[in-house]
């Protein structure tokens, strides 16, 4: 992988908040993609194999792969935070999320416009009810480890049997899915004034997170996109190559996406 150096002057060493599989020189737009609960950055970094028009950066929150020393954010905006201070995103760029993710992109958009910096050209929200709503966010990041890893492969399907069998997998991966969730459950909205961005949302028809999808058009002065895929929470990934060209039609059918110089 390779680390980005944040675009702010005085550039500091490699960031650790971000990782990207292949650099792209004719890219039109970067798109940095914040993952879900327990989420890997890497899964979203093979997407430059499908958006030869992007370059595909992913956001790697401290707790897991190679911040796994670094004790995970436990709050929402303690994280966009952080994520702010330590990156300045070069444009032209856009935020995708999804689930947690979705909050976070969101909630880092909010923060640059709100210190004078930069908005992305667009954001890409995945499989998260709009933040005004309330909706189930069960607390469990006190369970056991073994029972929060059984939780999440109830609700969202998503952990192997041969990980959760694995005590030595159960207490690698456990702590990051304990922060995540925990997140989400504290998180609290914050009425601010609408964002002057685009926003694509995105959602599975079967995934009951995707219900509250239409509620984010309160937080965009534009017109949001509305694409719901066969499948659940997960249906990026049994639908991959149709949520591609919608993510390519998104970010790239607007003016602000043109190119632009980069200094880096």
């Amino acid at each position: 992988m390779i680390t980005e150096r944040p675009s702010a002057q005085g550039a500091s060493p490699a960031s650790p908040w971000l990782l990207c599989r292949r650099r792209n020189p004719d890219a039109r737009i970067r798109i940095y993609c914040f993952p879900h609960s327990g989420g890997s950055p890497a899964e979203y970094l093979c997407w430059a194999d499908d958006l030869p028009e992007a370059e595909i950066w992913g956001v790697q929150l401290p707790g897991r792969g190679g911040r796994l020393a670094e004790a995970p954010h436990l709050e929402v905006r303690e994280a966009v935070r952080a994520f702010v201070r330590a990156v300045e995103p070069v444009a032209p760029f856009a935020f995708f999320g999804h689930s947690l993710g979705a909050l976070l992109a969101f909630e880092a958009a909010r923060l640059l416009v709100a210190r004078g910096g930069r908005a992305p050209a667009h954001l890409l929200l995945s499989a998260m009810p709009a933040p005004q709503l309330e909706f189930a966010r069960p607390d469990v990041g006190r369970l056991p480890d073994a029972e929060l890893l059984a939780y999440v492969d109830v609700a969202y399907g998503t952990v192997p049997a041969a990980v959760r069998e694995d005590p030595e997998l159960v207490k690698l991966v456990a702590p990051a899915y304990r922060a995540d969730l925990t997140m989400v459950a504290r998180y609290r909205y914050e009425p601010a004034e609408p964002l002057d961005v685009p926003m694509t949302l995105l959602g599975g028809a079967d995934d009951s997170l995707s219900g509250e999808l239409d509620g984010w058009r309160a937080h965009s002065r534009r017109e949001p996109g509305l694409r719901l895929f066969p499948g659940g929470h997960f249906y990026l990934r049994d639908r991959h190559h149709e949520v591609m060209s919608t993510i390519r039609r998104a970010v790239l059918s607007h003016p602000e996406d043109l190119p632009v110089d980069r200094e880096e």
